[in-house]
């Protein structure tokens, strides 16, 4: 009986069920009609002016029959089409109604003042409004999103974030969380943000961050630098985690970019941290060969290679599929590291050679330009040219100008020239164009390995084919003129610089005030330092130096002074080199007065005297013929200065004791060389030999030259000026024939007995 009446009564309700529905379906379209009604009738009532308003009606309408919700209130606000009307409105409800009641009128309110002409100003009035009156009506998430609009527009952004902090959590939504982060951003409140983005981070928020969340976070992370306080490089890291705890992750552009701005900063491990916790994630995001590859270059920078191998190891481990950037990049920064051997591993590996070969990765050109670079740059020349035949072969990767360029400047620097320039005429006979950097190459080889007829030629040569030079070109040019003191050509080619339409760097303005100083052409140089800083450079410290040196051989005191003032207006700090030259100066000129205080300065700025500066003192002090003094000073050098006397040093006090006819402290001092370790030189005997001389120490003078045998120093043109005419006056050529075959001239006494027999 139980089954019988369950069947029964389910195949009643089976039979009942769609007059049912039926049923429901007129009673609720029947409410939704009602509702209606009254929303249209309350709209009616609210028409006339609000001293003209049916209060008992009004009463009966939303608190009495059948209370309106607040969608009903919304709507009803929305017909009244006038701010003023709708603010009675809420001042009438606030009797009665609900609090959710009052938010939904206030809602349509700020509604109807977005759409009037001058918005702007309505919303702010209604902000005003809803503050003064102290009504507390909390704000709904559409409200809220008006407001901070409008407040955005006002460039009103501490009201936005109070707005924000007082919202009641359900009335956040992340939408509104987002469009408060974009002005943050935006305004450099990074603080502020941050303390949102907490917010919405929390495991239990009701407002989580989207993707729109990530597109301004990553955006913000990868831009520069700009006022205000950005997010600092430490919190990446945190701050990509916790976003993608929530499913928001950086997609492959966003990270290479953040990445690359990591290690272009030299936090190299903060965009390991980042990378790697992506990493680990699984098949939650994707981490493509791109970002592998922004980092594998910052690990480059830093010359890490243990990392970029790991990195590469993990990378196969986690399926991410290296492409030819990827191998480009290892090739490259092990070819910098001078680890050439390693680097041709990795590309015998690329080309199927060896165990483990096939990784699906062809090599191009680009590789095998570095490769070859890197070969040339440890000597490997040779081993270059192989690579350049095999690209000929395979004719996968045909060489081009840079993969001969490489070859050019490796065999340019070990000064094969003539090899250099038969392969500027093989890479012409193929139809590949040289450059310009291929003519700067040639130039500056051959200048820098005293070809700079050659170069001219060369330079001339390509000139007439259409290929011209560059500031490069002419820099090189300039300079090694500089360098052989030929200035009137290096001046001429300056000129020809100049229009020609090339922009002279610092370099070529340095080497000619440097080669026209020491060619003691002071004005010429003068007029360059004027071009110089017409062209917004300033002199560095080596170029005042030369200058002032220059300004010092020409007793030009006053323009030293100028220059010396120059350098303390521009905070140049004069170094030892500045003081050594001051100090001799001055000392050759005999104002040793102001040579000490310039000493002096020089110690109090923290430059330590260096035996030039000794060196010019004692120098100028026998200049002077005042050799105690400068004695006195080589003295204080043995003493008490951590700079011992050097070979010049003993050479200028020996020929100054001789000259004045004090040989024996000469010889003295020769013998204090001996056993300080230092060795005398042609200088040194030639010295002491005229001291002797003058005094007719024969004795002496073959003893010096049998020092000077045993010392392997040979005789120049001065010491056989002064024994020549000295031996020969007093009979004694036949040991100035054994001197100058080398053999000592003294015997021993048994060598002599023997030679008597």
């Amino acid at each position: 009986m139980l089954t019988q009446s369950t069947l029964l009564r389910h195949r009643g309700r089976s039979y009942l069920l769609p007059s049912t529905f039926s049923f429901r379906r007129r009673q609720h379209s029947d409410s939704q009609d009602h509702a209606e009604s009254t929303v249209t009738q309350v709209v009616e009532l609210l028409q006339p002016p609000s001293k003209q308003w049916d209060y008992d009606q009004l009463r009966t309408f939303l608190f009495i029959d059948s209370p309106l919700s607040s969608h009903q209130l919304l709507q009803i606000t929305l017909r009244l089409t006038s701010i003023p009307k709708a603010l009675d409105f809420l001042k009438f409800l606030r009797e009665k109604a609900q609090p959710h009641h009052l938010s939904s009128v206030f809602q349509g309110t700020l509604q109807l003042a977005s759409r009037h002409p001058n918005s702007q100003t309505e919303l702010l009035m209604l902000h005003t409004f809803r503050k003064s009156n102290d009504w507390n009506i909390t704000l709904t998430a559409k409200s809220a999103s008006l407001l901070m609009q409008c407040f955005e527009k006002a460039q009103m952004l501490d009201d936005s974030l109070l707005l924000f902090n007082e919202l009641d959590p359900s009335s956040k939504s992340t939408g509104i969380c987002n469009g408060l982060l974009r002005i943050l951003f935006k305004s450099g409140r990074a603080d502020d943000a941050l303390h949102v983005l907490d917010q919405m981070l929390k495991p239990d928020s009701e407002f989580p961050p989207n993707d729109y969340t990530g597109v301004l976070v990553f955006g913000e992370l990868v831009k520069r630098e700009r006022p205000g306080r950005s997010v600092a490089d430490e919190e990446i890291v945190w701050l990509v985690t916790k976003l993608g705890e929530h499913g928001v992750f950086p997609d492959t552009f966003k990270l290479t970019q953040l990445i690359t701005k990591l290690c272009g900063k030299r936090k190299n491990g903060i965009a390991w941290e980042l990378l790697h916790g992506l990493m680990t994630l699984g098949g939650t995001v994707e981490v493509e060969a791109a970002s592998c590859n922004a980092l594998l270059s910052g690990l480059g920078r830093e010359k890490d290679i243990q990392r970029m191998n790991k990195l590469l190891s993990e990378m196969e481990e986690m399926k991410i599929q290296p492409n030819v950037i990827t191998f480009g990049i290892l090739i490259n920064h092990l070819c910098k590291a001078r680890r050439i051997d390693e680097a041709l591993g990795v590309f015998n590996k690329l080309r199927g050679k060896g165990e483990n070969n096939r990784i699906g990765v062809e090599p191009d050109v680009i590789i095998y330009n570095t490769l070859i670079d890197g070969l040339c740059k440890v000597g490997k020349e040779e081993d270059g040219l192989s690579l350049l035949e095999e690209m000929k072969t395979e004719n996968k990767n045909r060489p081009n100008t840079v993969t001969y360029n490489c070859l050019i400047d490796g065999f340019c620097k070990v000064g094969k020239i003539d090899k250099a320039r038969q392969l500027l005429s093989q890479m012409i006979e193929e139809g590949v164009q040289p450059s310009v950097v291929t003519l700067n190459t040639l130039v500056d080889g051959m200048c820098k390995h005293g070809r700079v007829n050659s170069a001219v030629e060369f330079f001339n040569d390509m000139k007439g084919k259409g290929l011209k030079g560059n500031a490069v070109t002419y820099t090189a040019l300039i300079s090694a003129f500089c360098g052989v003191n030929n200035i009137d050509r290096a001046m001429q080619y300056f000129d020809e610089m100049l229009g020609s339409g090339c922009t002279p760097d610092a370099i070529v303005y340095y080497s000619l005030i440097s080669g026209l100083s020491i060619a003691g052409r002071m004005n010429d140089a003068s007029i360059v330092v004027s071009k110089l800083k017409q062209a917004g450079f300033g002199l560095d410290l080596a170029c005042y130096n030369v200058l002032i040196s220059g300004f010092c051989k020409k007793k030009k005191l006053e323009r030293v002074y100028e220059m010396l003032n120059e350098l303390e207006e521009t905070r140049v700090k004069p170094d030892t080199v500045t003081y050594n030259t001051l100090v001799s100066y001055l000392g050759k000129t005999g104002d040793f007065a102001t040579a000490s205080k310039v000493m002096k300065k020089m110690i109090n700025e923290g430059h330590k005297p260096s035996v030039v500066t000794f060196g010019a003192l004692i120098h100028a002090y026998c200049l002077k013929k005042n050799v105690d003094e400068a004695m006195k000073i080589f003295g204080e050098m043995c003493s008490m200065s951590k700079v011992p006397p050097n070979t010049v040093i003993y050479n200028i006090l020996i020929d100054a004791l001789c000259k004045n006819n004090n040989v024996e402290r000469a010889v003295s001092l020769m013998d204090d060389m001996k056993v300080k370790g230092l060795k005398p030189n042609t200088t040194t005997y030639n010295a002491i030999l005229k001291g002797v001389r003058d005094k007719r120490m024969l004795p002496k003078a073959f003893e010096l030259m049998d020092r000077m045998i045993e010392d392997a120093c040979s005789p120049d043109y001065i010491t056989m000026e002064i024994l020549t005419e000295w031996l020969s006056a007093v009979g004694e050529t036949e040991k100035l024939k054994r001197f100058v075959q080398g053999y000592r001239v003294s015997y021993p006494e048994s060598s002599q007995a023997s030679l008597c027999f």
